[in-house]
């Protein structure tokens, strides 16, 4: 089984938008499992209380209630992804164009959409 550390940009994404090959990803990618980082968690928490996001915010925070939270933290989830990808050669969930440059850069790998479906980038 294969943790994939999720960003908020992906987790917004996965629990608001119908993704096309999320039923198959075990036979496409393999086993893996979802998990947030609590930094990323606490973005969430936040943007409920932002009335333009407050919806698609709670509509994530339900959707990934089941998901195990891991103890990254901080106050910036791009730099906390990035301190941690230095230390593991872990997958992250984004889909921030320069936080996947600079995961690519020390070694990590993405998980990413295209076209309303899940792919991993090397």
């Amino acid at each position: 089984m294969v943790e994939v550390i999720c960003d908020t940009s992906f987790l917004i994404h996965l629990a608001n938008t119908r993704i096309k090959n999320i039923d198959n990803l075990d036979v496409e990618i393999g086993q893996i499992t979802f998990v947030v980082p609590q930094v990323v968690h606490n973005e969430i928490s936040e943007l409920i209380k932002n009335p333009q996001k407050n919806q698609i915010a709670l509509r994530t925070r339900d959707f990934i209630k089941s998901f195990k939270i891991i103890s990254i933290s901080g106050n910036f989830a791009d730099k906390e992804l990035i301190d941690y990808v230095k230390k593991n050669r872990v997958i992250i969930g984004t889909l921030d164009k320069e936080l996947k440059k600079r995961i690519k850069e020390y070694g990590g790998s993405i998980m990413s959409f295209s076209n309303n479906k899940i792919v991993l980038e090397s």
